[in-house]
C-alpha cells in the first residue's frame, strides 16, 4: 500500500515528526511504500530519506497517487487531500490545544484517530461522530528503547526530558528538589536548552528518574526509569501502577498536570520511588504500548478506510470544491491578520497567573510562534491557495455584515 503521510514539519526531532518517522519505517518493514510530505523539511526528513522513505515538500513531484492519506495537521493535510481528492484519508489528532491539530472536514476523510481521551474530546466537540473516531494511544518502538536489566534501589541521577524546558525558576526548583531528595546529578535535554538529542534511547538508561510528559514520558518509562509527569511549570506526580491507567488515557499529557511546581511536593514525589513499582509500570507499558501491536491496529484501520475508495468515486467535483471553500473561509478568518493573532496570544500568555512562566520562556514561545507564522505565510501551500483566498475575499467579504462575530 502506498501511504502518503502529512505533517506540518519534518525538521526537528519532536512529537509528531518522530511519530511520522516511526510509522513510515514500520510500514517499510512490513513491505509497504510510505511517502512523507511537509511544507517544512529538516533533520527528520533527512533521517527518513536515509532510511529509504521518499520525502516531498511539493506534491506535484508525486507522479502516482497514493492509496491512502495518513493526515496530520490540517493545512498540510488539505494540500494533500486537494491534490488527491478521491484518495481515502484518515485524519489524526495529536493534541487537544495546538491550532494545527484542529480537525478539518473534507469528503475524503473517512475516519479520525485520537491519540488520547483529550484528543477524542476535541474531535467530538468539533462535531465528529464518536463512531467515526478510533483511539490509538502513543506507542514506543521497543527495539529502539530496550529495557534496563534492573531499576536502581535508590534514585541517584535525574533527567529533565522536554523540548519546553528553559532556564528559569522552574528548572532550578527541580534541581533543588532533587538535591534535597538525594539526587545530585540532574541533566536536561530539549530544544529549549539547546541540548536536544536525535537518539534519546542512547542515554535514557543512565537515569533513574525522568521528568517528562507525553511521548517523552512513554519512552522514559519503557526503559525502566521512574517518571515524574511534568513540564516547565506544572506536574502530575510520580507515575505509579495505581495511576497508570488514568494517566495513560490522557497520554501522560497536559490534562494530568494539575499541580503547580513546588519544592516540597516534588521532594515528596521523588521519595515515593519504589524500584518494584517502577518495574510494574514499565512492564505494563511495554505490553500495551508496543509499536508493532499499534501497527497491527493501524494496518487494520488502513484496510477498512481504503475499502471506502469506491464511495469517493461517486461524488461530484462540486462536493470537494464546496468543502474546500468552507475550509478556506475558516482559515481566512483566522489568518487574515497574523500580527493580531500573535498579539492576542502574547496577551493571553502575559495574563497567565503563573510566576514560573518567565520572560525567557515567553520570549522563546513567541519566537516559535513568529517563526510558525513566517513559515505559514511563505509556505508552498499558502502561495498555492493565495488566488483562492483572493477570489473568496472578492466574492464573499463585501456581503459580510458588520458587527461582532460569534466564533
Amino acid at each position: 500500500m502506498r501511504v502518503l503521510i502529512t505533517n506540518n514539519s519534518l525538521a526537528e526531532h519532536a512529537g509528531t515528526e518522530l511519530y511520522v518517522r516511526d510509522v513510515a519505517f514500520a510500514l517499510r518493514r512490513r513491505g509497504h511504500d510510505p511517502i512523507a510530505y511537509s511544507s517544512r523539511l529538516g533533520a527528520v526528513a533527512e533521517e527518513l530519506v536515509a532510511g529509504g522513505v521518499p520525502v516531498l515538500d511539493d506534491l506535484s513531484m508525486l507522479e502516482m497517487p497514493p492509496d491512502l492519506i495518513h493526515a496530520h495537521h490540517h493545512m498540510d493535510a488539505m494540500v494533500a487531500m486537494l491534490r488527491f481528492p478521491r484518495v481515502p484519508a484518515v485524519l489524526f489528532c495529536h493534541g487537544s490545544m495546538p491550532w494545527e491539530e484542529a480537525p478539518v472536514f473534507f469528503p475524503s476523510i473517512l475516519h479520525f484517530v485520537a491519540i488520547d481521551d483529550a484528543c477524542h474530546d476535541r474531535l467530538t466537540s468539533a462535531g465528529v461522530a464518536p463512531d467515526a473516531i478510533t483511539t490509538l494511544r502513543t506507542f514506543v518502538d521497543l527495539h529502539r528503547f530496550p529495557l534496563r536489566e534492573q531499576c536502581a534501589p535508590e534514585p541517584r541521577r535525574a533527567l529533565v526530558f522536554s523540548n519546553y524546558a528553559a532556564p528559569g525558576p522552574g528548572l532550578e526548583l527541580i534541581r533543588v528538589a532533587c538535591a534535597e531528595a538525594g539526587i545530585t546529578e540532574v541533566d536536561v535535554i530539549g530544544h529549549g536548552m539547546g541540548t536536544a538529542v536525535a537518539h534519546p534511547e542512547e542515554i535514557l538508561q543512565r537515569y533513574d528518574v525522568v521528568f517528562a510528559k507525553g511521548r517523552a514520558a512513554h519512552e522514559a518509562a519503557a526503559t525502566g526509569a521512574a517518571v515524574i509527569v511534568s513540564d516547565y511549570s506544572r506536574f502530575a506526580g510520580l507515575l505509579t501502577s495505581d495511576v497508570y491507567e488514568v494517566w495513560r488515557s490522557l497520554n501522560f499529557g497536559v490534562r494530568t498536570l494539575v499541580y503547580s511546581l513546588e519544592q516540597s511536593a516534588l521532594v515528596a514525589e521523588i521519595r515515593r520511588y519504589q524500584a518494584s513499582d517502577v518495574r510494574r509500570v514499565t512492564e505494563r507499558l511495554r505490553r500495551e504500548a508496543d509499536l508493532e501491536t499499534s501497527m497491527d491496529r493501524l494496518m487494520g484501520l488502513y484496510e477498512r478506510i481504503h475499502s471506502g475508495r469506491d464511495r469517493l468515486a461517486l461524488l461530484s467535483e462540486g462536493v470537494f470544491t464546496a468543502a474546500a471553500s468552507v475550509y478556506l473561509q475558516g482559515l481566512a478568518d483566522q489568518l487574515k491578520s497574523p500580527d493580531a493573532l500573535a498579539l492576542r496570544i502574547r496577551e493571553e500568555m502575559s495574563a497567565l497567573p503563573n510566576p514560573l512562566l518567565t520572560d525567557v520562556l515567553m520570549k522563546a514561545s513567541m519566537s516559535r510562534l513568529e517563526d510558525k507564522i513566517r513559515r505559514l505565510t511563505t509556505s508552498f501551500s499558502w502561495r498555492v491557495t493565495a488566488p483562492l483566498r483572493l477570489l473568496r475575499r472578492r466574492l464573499v467579504d463585501p456581503f459580510r455584515p458588520e458587527g461582532p462575530r460569534g466564533d
